[in-house]
């Protein structure tokens, strides 16, 4: 498949993984790079220093493509955009914030700029900043989520409708057949986060990895709404929270419970009571470990075998 996307990042397939903390670090972003697509490093999680030995690191193990993924929420972000620049990324994909804030910066040194988005204000925001493409991430996505709880279904063609420049659907996609409707939805790519968590590359935790394993409908929940909505899986600290929501608690109490630190203990550190573990609804379909060229081959091949039956499904 050739697209918008797949020239715009000079990659075999419009397959990106997503940029998530603790868990896409330089292993995985270069694994998903050379199997085709586009591998990202998650930034949130690294202090800037760490996030330039992952960058050199990457640019040594491949020879394509790859982005860094900047939270505009997390500390440092200033350093971080400026070591983008200085490591000569040619791929930056913004989150969580406002995409007017780097986008200009970023495009003055020739780098193609993404941000990801959850409703259609913000993706008419992101056109007039000029960014070159949308992710647009819907309601089932793990990690930082959209207020609107849009579920993907309905945002794809929504925000495809309100803009002109090429759409990436995210939220609750893991295979190729739901690659396949995101396209037929009018998408040009596809960001998946969860299912490469439950990669050989991934930095995840391998208790977090058994812990996905284990999810089943239900498993996973949108929290934190007064703070930044995150989607969790069901442990004994998201229980905290949501006991504390029922009793009342103010923002200032949540972010109190919060505390610092929770998803490195969660995610990267395998603590499943006290850790926040932050992963998409698709995790109750995942049910393997496999390493990242084969996930990004099978995603490929299902969704060929999706178009051919669908040739004999004419109305």
């Amino acid at each position: 498949m050739q697209n918008r996307i797949t020239k715009l990042f000079n990659i075999q397939y419009p397959i990106i993984q997503a940029g998530m903390i603790w868990c896409s670090g330089w292993e995985l972003a270069s694994a998903v790079s050379n199997a085709g697509g586009l591998g990202i490093i998650g930034s949130g999680s690294m202090y800037p220093e760490i996030l330039r030995q992952h960058i050199q690191k990457c640019k040594a193990a491949t020879n394509k493509p790859f982005a860094v993924n900047v939270p505009l929420l997390y500390p440092d972000i200033d350093k971080h955009i400026a070591i983008c620049i200085e490591e000569g990324v040619k791929i930056v994909f913004t989150s969580a914030g406002n995409p007017s804030t780097y986008t200009s910066h970023l495009k003055d040194h020739r780098i193609t700029v993404v941000h990801v988005i959850a409703n259609e204000k913000f993706a008419k925001k992101c056109e007039a900043c000029g960014v070159d493409a949308i992710v647009a991430e819907g309601f089932e996505a793990g990690g930082h989520n959209g207020r609107e709880e849009t579920t993907t279904l309905c945002l794809i063609p929504q925000i495809v409708k309100a803009v002109q420049i090429p759409v990436i659907a995210a939220g609750g996609i893991g295979t190729g057949r739901s690659m396949l409707a995101m396209i037929a939805l009018g998408a040009e790519g596809v960001q998946i986060g969860s299912r490469f968590v439950l990669s050989d590359e991934s930095s995840g935790h391998q208790n977090f990895k058994s812990a996905i394993l284990q999810a089943t409908d239900g498993s996973t929940e949108l929290s934190l709404k007064q703070l930044t909505p995150v989607r969790l899986l069901k442990n004994k600290f998201y229980q905290d929270i949501k006991q504390a929501e029922l009793n009342g608690a103010s923002k200032e109490e949540i972010a109190e419970l919060l505390g610092r630190g929770r998803a490195k203990s969660g995610m990267f550190e395998g603590d499943l009571e006290e850790g926040e573990l932050e992963i998409g609804q698709i995790s109750a379909y995942i049910k393997e470990i496999k390493p990242a060229a084969e996930i990004v081959k099978a995603i490929v091949a299902e969704y060929n075998q999706a178009i051919l039956e669908l040739k004999n499904q004419t109305l």
